[in-house]
């Protein structure tokens, strides 16, 4: 059974996306937490015992045997071939193509977003929120390419016997913008009633739900990935 490295459910984006995807898709896997605790830089319990298993010392990392894979996409893309029942990308070649380059747009980008709205999924940080709304341009300007890609893949791949993801049915891509998923709605960014019901389908999603349910039961607070809070 593979073995899957993540860090603290509240706090880490980046473990979310495979831990959910492997969930979602019905893969069996051993977790393995390493918490944050005073933070994950050099010299931290979290890089020790990181730096002596992967080459990165980050989350997340994937164990299967002798194979470690320690990038998010590379996991995702090692899943897809090693599990190519499970359908992690959409089966047409040209929407496969589609959906790997979103999710490299989000591996690669998006930082406007992710460094004005860090991960946090006990808080309500609709407050911070606001102000990050009114000053930050690049937040909203990113947003608004997220409202973009979504609503066109939305409606693209609406149908009878679609489920309401982004390529009709779960994907890679939906597990991939998850933590997306979870920003907006923690900040209330605004977003439009329909981008808004597609957010609610994926915090829905039993792969989803579990990893939230987790991270509202750590209690932890680690400073440094609380930004707008000084205390829990």
């Amino acid at each position: 059974m593979p073995k899957l490295y993540v860090a603290n459910k509240n706090y880490s984006s980046w473990s979310m996306r495979p831990w959910v995807l492997m969930k979602q898709a019905g893969i069996e896997f051993e977790e393995v937490t390493v918490r944050f605790g005073e933070g994950f830089g050099p010299g931290t319990e979290f890089s020790k015992t990181m730096s002596a298993i992967s080459p990165t010392a980050l989350v997340p990392l994937l164990v299967d045997g002798e194979v470690k894979v320690w990038d998010s996409l590379s996991i995702v893309e090692y899943l897809a071939e090693t599990y190519p029942d499970k359908k992690i990308w959409p089966a047409q070649p040209a929407a496969r193509a589609h959906a790997r380059s979103i999710c490299a747009e989000m591996h690669g980008g998006f930082r406007a977003l992710r460094s004005a709205c860090t991960m946090n999924i006990e808080a309500d940080l609709s407050v911070p929120g606001a102000g990050v709304w009114r000053d930050n341009a690049g937040v909203r300007a990113e947003v608004q390419r997220i409202v973009d890609m979504w609503s066109e893949l939305l409606a693209a791949n609406a149908g009878s016997h679609a489920d309401g993801m982004l390529f009709g049915h779960f994907s890679a891509a939906d597990a991939y913008y998850a933590p997306v998923v979870i920003r907006l709605t923690r900040y209330a960014l605004p977003v439009p009633d329909h981008i808004r019901a597609y957010m609610q389908r994926v915090q829905a999603m039993p792969g989803v739900k579990a990893w939230i349910d987790a991270a509202l039961l750590e209690k932890a607070f680690v400073a440094m990935d609380e930004p707008y809070r000084i205390s829990r």
